[in-house]
């Protein structure tokens, strides 16, 4: 069964924010005995395009990507100093989840049908392959939204 305002019913990412990458990594690794994957860093603006709250921001953040599990990524993302929704995240509330992200086709669209429930973008940007969309879900729903759409 498709969610309605997703048009999917599978959450496929679970993003957690960390002050330190290297170590949730070798953490995470140890207690479920899994591979360390690569941490890489996201892609400067101008590949980017990244807009935080309508505007062009700089941020990057340190990223790391375990799919050992069957039904579902977690991602860990360490933020930089620049303004972000990750940096809010990690200055508002400390390391924790920061969203469950969904693949989706037609992200403009599915963007106007969570405006008609108050929820409205707050970051977004390119990413080789496809773009990202964080919708400001947590005061109603007390995590992010990421919308992923690959092209």
């Amino acid at each position: 069964m498709s969610n309605e305002i997703l048009g999917t019913d599978v959450v496929v990412q679970i993003g957690i924010i960390v002050k330190d990458i290297e170590k949730a990594v070798e953490e995470f690794s140890k207690i479920f005995n899994v591979e360390k994957p690569e941490i890489i860093i996201t892609d400067i603006y101008e590949k980017a395009h990244t807009e935080y709250r309508g505007n062009p921001t700089p941020a990057r953040a340190k990223l790391a990507f375990f799919k050992n599990f069957k039904n579902v990524e977690i991602e860990f993302i360490e933020p930089d100093e620049n303004p972000s929704t990750w940096r809010e995240f990690l200055d508002k509330h400390g390391e924790g989840v920061h969203h469950l992200a969904f693949f989706v086709k037609g992200t403009d669209e599915v963007v106007e049908r969570f405006k008609n429930h108050g929820i409205e973008v707050v970051q977004k940007g390119d990413y080789t392959g496809g773009r990202y969309t964080y919708l400001n879900s947590f005061e109603k729903l007390k995590f992010i939204i990421e919308l992923l759409e690959n092209f």
